[in-house]
């Protein structure tokens, strides 16, 4: 009788400190969103408003080099890296990592390349770029619509990736998250412009390195050693690199890892209104300049250490497998469990967490929803003869509204990721789909003299459909990578902490299943034999980015040269690239003339006279 009243008094005071822990989970979280939201908002109460649509857009030069860094920074790896970078090394290894070469090879070229072309435009959309160069409405609307729809796609992730942590630690249905953060994405974008979503990221930047750091050291006091955290993976089979299979239907390896990586991240960094709209808000080029490249050591580093959480998280729980035994039933869910369990003696550690996520899927809705919007705006809608005479303020008000419909838009797009098989499989699925042609449109333009109108749509078009044709194929074939092999062994009564239970069956897709056959599984969908269209359909998605932008160049080109018209396809030379501007005269084909655009205006011939090389004081003719 004593003892069972000693247990019964134990289970209670084990009930009594979970009720207040997650007390304190509630309120962090809660004050945690609330001033975080607050804090770049002030501006809109307290201080100078945004009264025009240039500086809701751009922030007209308020914003600090600093800020700019980590707020790039964190748009480019996004709130899905904390939990989809961790789940991808532990369930898949660290193949997606390489991913890392790609982006670091896109820096500078965007910074070189990309750069000094747009910054002396005085645009508003990145993509009133083509429609000065090609003088074509229509393939500028064929680049803003895709755009729009790939943002929309990502943000449709993005939103998704919180409510897997909410649902996986308190149960909070996916409606319920979904429809939270939309209505805050609403609200934030309504009252505040680039500078309060900028301000957002460094809040979320800044805490998200913090929690990292503290989920690393966390699974080393879990394992008693910090060598455990290399050797563990790297025993599993989980560290490998410079892993060139020349096989194009492997899922990743490190050839099309860094290929891949690298076309996508040239059409994000360089062709994407969200980046370009942040290069732009930014004073001179020198700032642009010190800012994208100092941005690659950084890259590198957050880069590493989101990686580095998950060989913490998998060298943990290398014998026991909350998948495999049943406690989570996707894989992304692995991140927010370990910190539901290891950190559950820390109050108000875990609402953090789910407040950071929270807040950076917020933050990153609002400024690519904002972009979004934008390019919807100038692109689509400014053109029409109903809104020729629209004042300022009133297209601040339009840009708005525009981007409330699209924040209910990503919501339905967030209930449909929760059906495909993870974060990062699905954001680089849709990244790598719509990135070609996009890319490719705006390599044409750049460095093609030749190129007109009537090439780049062509090569749009065609590229879109070969593209979304094998996207859409390849979804039809079996080509699932099994999840490497995991252990379920070491799981006993002691292995999660005390409040852990398993979770029931959701509407969500259940993961792939783990084998202990994995070798066999591969080498067998490797060397299985298929015939076109379906060897086709079997290459990697992390090609589709290259495929789609080689087919937009070539028809582009050959298009071009075969319907060329020396007097209606002449533009002006700053449109081009400095270098292919001076080297045009070597391009087959016959003299071209270049006019002067009375609607380029420059932001500041002086911050360009040193990259350009005095390119813009060359006479107006050459050869292509």
């Amino acid at each position: 009788m004593k003892e069972l009243r000693r247990q019964l008094s134990t289970s209670m005071a084990t009930v009594a400190s979970s009720c207040t822990s997650l007390t304190w989970d509630y309120i962090t979280f809660f004050v945690f969103v609330i001033v975080s939201t607050l804090i770049p908002l002030w501006g809109r109460f307290f201080g100078r408003k945004e009264k025009t649509k240039a500086e809701y857009v751009f922030g007209m030069g308020t914003i600090s080099v600093g800020a700019m860094m980590l707020s790039i920074a964190r748009g480019t790896l996004g709130v899905r890296s904390l939990l989809g970078y961790p789940s991808e090394l532990f369930y898949r290894g660290s193949a997606m990592w390489e991913t890392l070469y790609g982006m670091v090879t896109a820096y500078p070229i965007v910074c070189y390349v990309f750069i000094p072309v747009y910054f002396n435009l005085g645009i508003t959309s990145v993509y009133q770029y083509l429609d000065l160069r090609f003088n074509s409405r229509l393939v500028r609307c064929l680049a803003s619509g895709t755009y729009v729809v790939r943002a929309l796609l990502i943000l449709g992730v993005t939103l998704y990736t919180p409510a897997v942590a909410l649902n996986t630690v308190v149960g909070v249905p996916y409606w319920a998250s979904l429809l939270l953060i939309t209505v805050t994405t609403i609200t934030f974008n309504l009252l505040g412009g680039l500078k309060a979503a900028i301000t957002a990221d460094v809040i979320q930047g800044i805490t998200m390195i913090l929690l990292m750091i503290a989920i690393v050291i966390q699974s080393m006091v879990n394992v008693w050693s910090v060598e455990k955290i290399v050797t563990v993976p790297a025993e599993e089979g989980r560290l490998k690199f410079f892993d060139f299979t020349g096989d194009p239907t492997i899922r990743v390896d490190t050839t099309s890892a860094w290929l891949g990586q690298l076309f996508m991240s040239l059409s994000i960094f360089g062709c994407q209104q969200s980046f370009v709209q942040r290069y732009l808000s930014m004073g001179s080029f020198q700032e642009i300049q010190r800012t994208i490249m100092t941005n690659v050591p950084i890259i590198i580093i957050l880069f590493t250490l989101v990686w580095v959480v998950g060989m913490g998280i998998f060298s943990v729980y290398v014998d026991c497998d909350p998948l495999a035994a049943g406690f989570i039933s996707k894989i992304d869910e692995i991140a927010a469990f370990f910190v539901q369990d290891k950190f559950s003696y820390l109050p108000g550690f875990l609402g953090l967490f789910m407040g950071s996520l929270l807040n950076g899927a917020l933050t990153l809705n609002v400024s690519n929803i904002n972009a979004a919007a934008t390019v919807t705006w100038e692109d689509f809608l400014a053109p029409l003869p109903y809104f020729k005479d629209t004042r300022d303020k009133k297209q601040l008000r339009m840009i708005r509204v525009i981007g409330a419909v699209y924040g209910v838009i990503v919501m339905g797009i967030g209930f449909a990721v929760g059906l495909l098989s993870g974060v990062i499989e699905s954001s680089m699925l849709m990244t790598s789909a719509t990135s070609g042609p996009l890319l490719g449109v705006f390599l044409l333009a750049m460095l093609v003299p030749v190129c007109n109108w009537k090439g780049a749509a062509s090569g749009m078009i065609i590229s879109h459909i070969v593209t979304l044709w094998i996207t859409f194929g390849g979804l039809t074939i079996d080509n699932e990578t099994p999840l490497l092999p995991t252990s379920v062994e070491g799981c006993n009564n002691e292995t999660f902490s005390n409040g852990i239970i398993k979770r029931s069956d959701s509407w969500l897709a259940s993961s792939i299943a783990i084998t202990d056959d994995f070798d066999d599984l591969a080498l067998n969908a490797t060397n299985l034999t298929r015939e076109f269209p379906e060897n086709l359909y079997a290459i990697s998605y992390m090609y589709y980015s290259l495929i789609g932008t080689f087919i937009t160049m070539l028809v582009g080109t050959v298009v071009s040269y075969v319907t060329s018209d020396r007097e209606a396809d002449a533009y002006d030379q700053r449109l081009l690239y400095s270098m292919v501007y001076k080297l045009s005269h070597a391009w087959p084909g016959e003299e071209r003339y270049y006019v002067n655009n009375p609607k380029i205006k420059a932001k500041s011939i002086k911050n360009l006279e040193g990259q350009c090389n005095g390119a813009f004081d060359e006479k107006p003719k050459g050869k292509v």
